[in-house]
């Protein structure tokens, strides 16, 4: 299965973007997040999300599994799917290229 596709399977993106009333489903019924200005365009990632309607629950912050669909929305606007697999590839196999801790491969 390629990215994109994947990406449309799990439809996760929705729940990130404004729906047709402008609203995100991940700031659910929180005024402050769906109507102020200032805030609207701030998209926290939550530890779970509700079932039916998408809205976070639990911690917000920018880290584990949600933090990889901001990842994967980010890459799916940049990338058509050949490339991500390119350079997917090439950062596996590239010798010289550095690991997560520093060390050189």
């Amino acid at each position: 299965m390629k990215l994109r596709q994947a990406i449309k399977l799990l439809r996760l993106s929705k729940i990130f973007l404004p729906g047709k009333d402008g609203k995100r489903p991940v700031h659910g019924d929180t005024k402050k997040f769906q109507e102020d200005p200032h805030w609207k365009d701030y998209i926290l990632f939550y530890e779970y999300f509700h079932g039916d309607n998408g809205a976070g629950l639990g911690a917000s912050h920018q880290t584990g599994w949600t933090g990889l669909v901001a990842k994967m929305i980010q890459l799916y606007g940049l990338l058509d799917p050949k490339q991500a697999l390119a350079v997917g590839r090439e950062a596996a196999f590239v010798k010289g290229t550095r690991d997560a801790g520093g060390a050189k491969s």
